[in-house]
């Protein structure tokens, strides 16, 4: 069983940041990939972020330059950095996992950007 738990979002104002945290347990060995990805009212959900097992990272083109993400590999956690936060990154934000070649999501943790 694997457990993957968010925290950091929140209400913040245009040009503001804020950092997203995930951390997983349970049964976890060969981690292939961990990530972020979001889902904005009525709309599909997307990929924002990418890291890798050997730390190579993706990035969606609407926030390269403006949002970092990381791993502790020794706390099984990702973060993801967000600065120059836009109305349009609004969204729910989900931690993802790719362990073994089977995915795992997180509840989901709403991100809102509004002055």
């Amino acid at each position: 069983q694997v457990q993957l738990v968010e925290s950091g979002g929140g209400l913040v104002q245009p040009g503001g940041s804020l950092r997203l945290s995930c951390t997983a347990s349970g049964s976890i060995f060969s981690i292939n990939a961990m990530g972020w990805f979001r889902q904005a009212l009525g709309k599909q959900r997307e990929r924002v972020a990418i890291i890798r097992s050997g730390s190579s990272t993706n990035y969606a083109d609407s926030v390269k330059g403006r949002f970092t993400i990381s791993r502790d590999n020794a706390k099984n956690t990702v973060y993801l950095q967000m600065n120059s936060l836009k109305p349009e990154d609004t969204a729910v934000y989900y931690c993802y996992l790719n362990v073994r070649s089977f995915d795992y999501w997180g509840q989901g943790t709403q991100v809102t950007v509004s002055s």
